[in-house]
């Protein structure tokens, strides 16, 4: 069966070629039943032919991915998978529209200006009552499923999405994902390091 045979059996998808910079992929994007988020998945080559393809699961964040934000190494993480996937040939990203760990842009906003005042990322958002990472990759489960992956190398430095996909029944080893950091988001990731558990290297 071909990847856009698969990806049919998503709710509601369109898949279209889309020439990149980092190279040529097929673009799906497809309608969450529960909410009507529209999610991306982008798909390089055959990625279920290979024994274990590079994946990369990322999650929506406007300030970084589309306005090279300092403030989180977001769109350097995107940048950087883009390219991993375009030099291998081969591999799928998955584009979840979980904005701010889940909490929304303007949450986000409201966050960042508690971070301006001093409190970490974490902190923020459980001053504004809110989680601090809501994220779920139940939707990025179900569209390896479709693309009948099982076994994946995923380009991730946060344990939690190894173990939530590990919990769906996929066989998962971790590829780091290191970016240079600087002034500006060095707080945000020594944060995420010590208290979200994630795996960098500062």
């Amino acid at each position: 069966m071909s990847i856009e045979a698969y990806l049919a059996t998503l709710t509601d998808a369109v898949s279209v070629r889309m020439p990149t910079a980092y190279g040529e992929f097929s673009m799906t994007v497809f309608s969450d039943p529960d909410d009507a988020k529209e999610h991306i998945i982008l798909v390089m080559g055959q990625p279920h032919l290979a024994a274990a393809p590079i994946v990369r699961i990322h999650s929506e964040c406007a300030t970084g991915d589309l306005f090279a934000s300092s403030r989180c190494d977001c769109g350097e993480q995107l940048d950087r998978s883009l390219s991993m996937i375009g030099k291998v040939g081969c591999g799928v990203l998955i584009y979840l529209r979980q904005e701010g760990r889940g909490i929304g842009l303007k949450n986000k906003l409201r966050a960042y200006q508690l971070q301006d005042q001093g409190l970490d990322t974490v902190d923020a958002n459980r001053h504004l009552g809110l989680p601090v990472d809501s994220r779920s990759y139940e939707v990025a489960a179900t569209v390896l499923n479709a693309l009948n992956i099982s076994t994946l190398r995923l380009l991730t430095n946060n344990p939690d999405k190894i173990s939530s996909l590990e919990a769906f029944g996929f066989v998962v080893s971790r590829v780091p994902i290191q970016v240079d950091y600087q002034s500006h988001n060095l707080p945000y990731m020594q944060a995420k390091q010590l208290k979200m558990g994630h795996l960098v290297s500062l």
